[in-house]
């Protein structure tokens, strides 16, 4: 009740100094959400200055602009980022299409293979050690190969 008494007595300054300080935390905690919610109770804040509003319409006016604010930010902002290396964190996808010898012979659909520096496993059909395969595509850290034509 006290939240109640402190809003009623200050009217649109508490909307105010709440929607700085939600501004404020959210350089400390970036993520977005407390900058839209502090927008909305700045927004609550001069609606309450300039219009004699009472406290329980003040909060439906924050929730309202809080939930549609969000609600955009959360349609609108970029979910995917662009960038030069999208193959970063999977090393596997890296040599698809590539092309070595089998240091051993693929026996019930596995082998090895020596790639840049380091010894791969591969699945795909069985073949002799030397046979040049072709990476058609992984699966987690095993990659998948045909024989090369």
């Amino acid at each position: 009740m006290q939240i109640i008494a402190l809003i009623s007595s200050y009217g649109g300054w508490s909307w105010i100094v709440a929607g700085l300080a939600l501004l404020a935390l959210e350089l400390v905690v970036p993520g977005g959400v407390l900058l839209w919610l502090g927008i909305a109770a700045l927004v609550t804040g001069g609606l309450a200055l300039a219009l004699p509003i009472y406290w329980p319409v003040q909060f439906l006016i924050y929730g309202v602009l809080a939930l549609v604010a969000l609600g955009l930010w959360l349609k609108l902002r970029p979910t995917e980022r662009q960038t030069d290396r999208p193959l970063l964190n999977h090393r596997a996808a890296r040599y698809i299409g590539r092309e070595a010898e089998l240091s051993e012979p693929m026996s019930g659909g596995t082998g090895r293979i020596a790639l840049d520096d380091t010894v791969w496993r591969v699945a795909g059909p069985d073949l002799p050690a030397g046979t040049r395969v072709k990476v058609t595509g992984t699966d987690g850290a095993v990659l998948t190969v045909e024989a090369a034509k």
